[in-house]
């Protein structure tokens, strides 16, 4: 048996999984859904207003930030819910409770950021 080639099959399994789990995310996950559509529009918002390189690099790792703590939160209440077999166990819940205000807080940042990155360009052509 062909070591290497069972390494590549590995691997390029890794990202057919990988990427089953994203369109899962997307096709099943309403706050992901929510969170992709913003993604998009403040892309374009910032494509339009000809954001620097800098601007760029700090958007792109804000939406990385937001969106990937969506996915940890998800596989979280799902590793719970499985670990208590759907029972609503005080300890269970606050696990679940503090994985969604990581979402939160890292989605109330984001705004922040986004405030930071976009209002001197709106300020540029009088919109604030």
């Amino acid at each position: 048996m062909d070591i290497e080639k069972t390494r590549n099959q590995n691997r390029l399994e890794s990202f057919r999984i990988a990427f089953a789990g994203l369109a899962h995310a997307i096709s099943n996950q309403k706050n992901f859904q929510i969170q992709i559509l913003i993604a998009v529009v403040v892309l374009l918002a910032a494509w339009l207003l000809n954001f620097s390189r800098l601007e760029w690099l700090i958007l792109i790792l804000t939406i990385s930030f937001v969106l990937t703590t969506e996915l940890i939160n998800t596989v979280f209440e799902v590793v719970v819910d499985l670990a208590v077999k759907e029972q609503l166990l005080p300890d269970a819940k606050l696990a679940k409770d503090v994985s969604a205000a990581a979402v939160l807080l890292i989605s109330f940042f984001s705004i922040i950021i986004g405030l930071l990155l976009f209002l001197p360009h709106l300020r540029q052509i009088d919109l604030f």
